[in-house]
């Protein structure tokens, strides 16, 4: 753990922990050691997981500057990050960079062309980068123009998933709105959800997308508990803009509380001050870890 690592979750931590406990609590002596354990272990517990950012929400800064803005993300505070492309960096420096600076990246958003044209480095990439999820974020147009589409990427899909899991990963597909338009009376999101092999694939659920399609995301979490171990926090506004988390109208604390997510990572596709932006959503994100 380096230096700003440290220091920033201890004193978060160590305010958490006050935050938690009453006075008496904070300041008893050994006769209450029992109640001041006790009120410790219930804060302890009302924890949600480490805060991630999709690195694509400032994309431009990175290809600026590579370095720097991976050292202002690591310094507000994120915990873990996700990759939409490497900005030319090698596996390897990768790796380094997120270890001196204290970062993981559990996943990481790789086009389907690119899994189709180069299966064995796409996951040789992953492994040695250290991520756990590769995520497909996104189908062109000419790939979903009907519902027999679908049912061929489920196939295709899960061929893909089966190497992952043969190879220590877990593959996970990313959706926006389109795939709960209807065609032909189903949703092509279901065909995806039922036609894929859940062994070996699970989905990255996008909260933003699936309101903004009219859908309840809690009605597929609640019926497929097990499938969606990653998320994407990005909030809504009532006119339906996107915007910085906390800005909007999702309820993400009643998401939460039935969700049973692994990674959240933070995202807004194209906001105006990229870096204030992440900045605002951390913040209002970690207000929920209290």
């Amino acid at each position: 753990m380096n230096r700003r690592q440290f220091l920033h979750r201890s004193a978060w931590a160590t305010g958490a922990l006050c935050t938690g406990l009453s006075v008496s609590a904070c300041t008893s002596d050994s006769s209450d050691d029992a109640t001041a354990g006790a009120d410790a272990s219930a804060s302890e517990k009302a924890l949600v997981p480490a805060i991630g950012l999709q690195l694509y929400t400032i994309r431009r800064a990175l290809e600026g500057g590579f370095r720097d803005t991976m050292e202002q993300v690591a310094a507000i505070g994120y915990d873990e990050v996700e990759f939409a492309g490497y900005y030319g960096r090698s596996p390897q420096a990768v790796r380094a960079l997120l270890d001196e600076l204290g970062l993981a990246s559990p996943a990481a958003h790789i086009p389907l062309e690119r899994i189709r044209e180069a299966p064995e480095e796409v996951i040789r990439t992953a492994q040695a980068i250290g991520h756990e999820y590769v995520v497909c974020p996104y189908l062109a147009e000419e790939e979903r123009t009907s519902i027999a589409d679908y049912r061929r990427l489920a196939t295709e899909l899960s061929a893909f998933g089966r190497r992952c899991t043969d190879a220590g990963l877990t593959f996970a597909y990313h959706n926006h709105d389109f795939e709960f338009a209807e065609m032909d009376g189903t949703r092509p999101y279901d065909v995806l959800l039922s036609e894929t092999d859940p062994r070996h694939v699970t989905m990255e659920i996008d909260l933003y997308w699936v309101i903004a399609a009219g859908a309840d995301p809690l009605d597929y979490i609640r019926q497929n508990p097990d499938r969606y171990p990653l998320c994407h926090v990005k909030d809504r506004s009532a006119e339906g803009e996107m915007v910085d988390v906390g800005n909007g109208t999702i309820d993400f604390a009643s998401i939460f509380s039935e969700a049973t997510f692994e990674h959240y990572f933070v995202e807004h596709d194209d906001p105006e001050s990229p870096m204030q932006s992440i900045e605002a959503s951390y913040e209002a994100l970690q207000a929920l870890k209290r």
